[in-house]
């Protein structure tokens, strides 16, 4: 369980750093492209630090498929605090719809 919670742990810091890159440069339109993919790469290579680490951890417990799973469901987690906090969009019934029935399908990938 340590080893899943370990996993579980740096799968999430992985996707805000992933967020952060994929979508952070957003705020800033107006920097040169090459300066934003630069930026992003830079921002990237923490995520790949947690989440190499985190996938190796968590393989000893679960399996591929779960890990990819798991992954999802923070990477939707963290996208939505990451889209609120920065850009200040706020929640539809719809995402929150779409949320539960993903938290479902988590549930039966990673149920024994």
């Amino acid at each position: 369980m340590k080893k899943v919670l370990a996993c579980v742990a740096l799968l999430a810091c992985s996707n805000m750093f992933m967020n952060a890159a994929w979508y952070g440069h957003l705020k800033f339109k107006h920097s040169a492209l090459w300066l934003v993919i630069l930026s992003s790469w830079g921002i990237a290579f923490f995520e790949y630090c947690l989440q190499v680490p985190a996938n190796r951890i968590g393989s000893d417990t679960l399996s591929v498929t779960q890990l990819k799973v798991i992954q999802e469901v923070l990477s939707l987690s963290t996208f939505a605090l990451f889209s609120f906090a920065v850009f200040r969009e706020k929640p539809t019934i719809n995402q929150g719809i779409a949320f539960v029935l993903i938290i479902a399908a988590a549930y039966f990938a990673v149920k024994k």
